[in-house]
């Protein structure tokens, strides 16, 4: 007889998110799976929002919990972690996790007297000119003024690498406790000696600190003099300047950015300040003020440019934005003139969502926890919550797969018709709330014969229960994945929140837990498919 080789033989693989074989209860009673420190830290990691309540969570306990587990990692393994922290604060783009992650990494490793990797540490995850006062005010908030040579060193590796003219306009403002003269004095960085600019840049920033109202700026930093000599003219003549001939570029020339703007103006941002701005706006910044383009009453001409940008798969890829930030914008754009050109930023940014062949079964959590609320927010500032996020990533995948069974659920559950290319964002607004969170009732009642199984939830669900009969008696049992499932068919979990117990085990048998707010995850799908192992991103 036959036990091997049969037609559901798969080879073993396995995934990073691994479990350790300990279990602690879900937040909601059932058994959840504990995971080794790199699968939490990561999972946590890429959901963490730094002082944020979650649902489950308050943002205190669960920053204790991120910190302790760098601090633990940076010792246990630096090499991975320093790549964990750099993956995260560019393809992962978790800004402050990053910042936080590194500084508790330097001072762990100073703490243990360790050598090594706290100066690059620190200068990889600074990627934006603000960012070393923003770490200096975190240190110095947490650990007093008395600033440790590497992490001086790291700032000063970074400050070389993102001060200009343009980056001081634009975050060296009287807002920020340490102003670039500030930092310059704390870390003593010298100018990189590839840019022989920088010194009188250094200068002026210093003098400007201390001198705001004589500091002159360096004569040769053009986007600094053409500032000051917009700064110059009187309000009466400010407006000629954005109406005039070239007022886009003058305004980009000189540093002037959309949130400057109405400042300079000293009025309001009418349809042609806007479209003076609009030319030098980053795609983060169009996406998040459409709707102030349709109050102002911008053209349609320069509307179709600002869509011809959102359309453009290089700029989308570049700006890196996730991908519910895409339905964001849909969703607070008042008009539908940006819909065509939002539907394909959004497609860009999904570009590593596989089409998967064969029968898919798609479960995306719509319980409370994953809507802001109860006293709660999610892991996520804005307005977009979790539940949004995972029916933007539910949605794609099922419009892509050949055979979809896309299903919302929570306590109850229910089927969504899934169009043959069809729009993902109109298929997120179908999408409802439905009390509770119940994985074991969902999967019952919706898993037939599939190929495989995608579950976008924040994995704290409620215990299910069958039948028992052991010991000769009847009663029933906690449900698990693999009572409902069979094991030669995959599982994915792709975990929203980062809270420390899982559903299921992960990282061998056909159960993989996955994590973030991008797309990348989606991508390993097809590969442990395929009987391949996956590994860490950044690897």
């Amino acid at each position: 007889m036959t036990r091997f080789n049969t037609r559901t033989a798969r080879p073993a693989v396995s995934s990073p998110v691994t479990t350790t074989g300990h279990t602690a209860p879900t937040y909601e009673g059932a058994t959840g799976h504990l995971r080794d420190a790199k699968s939490e830290l990561f999972l946590l990691a890429v959901s963490n929002l730094v002082s944020v309540d979650t649902f489950y969570e308050p943002g205190a306990a669960r920053d204790d919990r991120y910190e302790r587990l760098v601090r633990r990692l940076a010792i246990e393994d630096p090499d991975w972690t320093a790549a964990l922290l750099a993956w995260l604060r560019t393809d992962g783009n978790m800004r402050t996790a990053a910042l936080v992650g590194a500084a508790e990494f330097t001072a762990e490793r100073l703490l243990r007297q360790a050598p090594g990797y706290s100066r690059q540490v620190i200068a990889s995850v600074l990627r934006r000119a603000d960012e070393p006062g923003e770490l200096l005010g975190y240190w110095t908030s947490r650990y007093g003024r008395a600033i440790p040579k590497p992490v001086k060193r790291g700032i000063a590796d970074a400050v070389q690498r993102l001060y200009s003219g343009k980056s001081l306009l634009k975050y060296d403002t009287a807002s920020k406790g340490y102003r670039f003269g500030d930092v310059l004095n704390l870390v003593h960085a010298s100018p990189d000696p590839d840019k022989p600019w920088q010194g009188e840049l250094f200068r002026y920033a210093l003098d400007r600190r201390h001198n705001a109202d004589t500091a002159v700026p360096p004569a040769s930093d053009r986007t600094l003099t053409a500032h000051r000599a917009l700064m110059a003219l009187p309000v009466g003549e400010r407006r000629a300047v954005v109406t005039g001939p070239g007022g886009a570029e003058r305004l980009a020339a000189a540093g002037i950015t959309w949130e400057a703007l109405a400042g300079w103006l000293q009025g309001p941002m009418d349809a042609a300040a806007w479209e003076a701005v609009i030319p030098s706006m980053g795609l983060m910044a169009l996406a998040r003020n459409l709707r102030n383009f349709d109050e102002a009453g911008v053209s349609d001409e320069v509307a179709a440019r600002v869509a011809a940008r959102f359309t453009d798969p290089e700029q989308v890829r570049a700006s890196r934005m996730f991908p519910f930030r895409w339905w964001a914008a849909y969703k607070h754009a008042p008009s539908l003139r940006w819909a065509h050109a939002l539907e394909t930023a959004l497609g860009h940014s999904l570009a590593n969502v596989p089409a998967l062949g064969g029968r898919t079964l798609i479960l995306v959590d719509r319980s409370p926890s994953m809507f802001p609320g109860y006293g709660f927010s999610t892991p996520n500032r804005s307005d977009i919550p979790l539940a949004e996020q995972a029916a933007v990533f539910g949605a794609a995948l099922a419009i892509r797969a050949a055979a979809p069974t896309l299903v919302e659920f929570g306590q109850t559950s229910t089927v969504m018709d899934v169009p043959w290319g069809g729009s993902v964002l109109k298929l997120v607004e179908r999408f409802g709330q439905i009390g509770g969170t119940d994985i074991p009732s969902a999967v019952k009642a919706h898993f037939d014969r599939h190929d495989r199984v995608v579950i976008v939830t924040d994995e704290q669900t409620r215990a299910g229960w069958l039948p028992s009969n052991c010991y000769g008696y009847g009663g029933m049992r906690e449900t698990q994945i693999d009572d409902l499932i069979p094991k030669s068919v995959p599982v994915y979990m792709w975990n929203m929140a980062g809270y420390k117990a899982g559903a299921m085990p992960s990282g061998s048998g056909n159960r993989h837990t996955m994590g973030g707010l991008s797309d990348a995850a989606f991508g390993l799908i097809p590969l442990l498919d395929a009987g391949r192992d996956a590994k860490w991103p950044w690897e």
